[in-house]
């Protein structure tokens, strides 16, 4: 079973050459679908993207 590492990024800070090299590795394997993590329908795919835009609208209208 491979491991899953997590990365978390600081918007404010450029991304390190390491991390940019871990980015562009990530992007060369092959995407592994199971029953916790399906490949989506197109119909899945849409209300996914619908939710995040949804999503996305309300964090921008709340006032800090």
């Amino acid at each position: 079973m491979k491991q899953i590492k997590t990365i978390t990024l600081d918007r404010n800070k450029k991304p390190t050459e390491e991390q940019i090299k871990q980015i562009e590795e990530a992007t060369k394997r092959e995407i592994v679908f199971d029953e916790d993590s399906p490949e989506l329908t197109p119909a899945m795919e849409k209300a996914f993207r619908l939710a995040a835009k949804n999503r996305n609208t309300q964090k921008n209208m709340s006032v800090s």
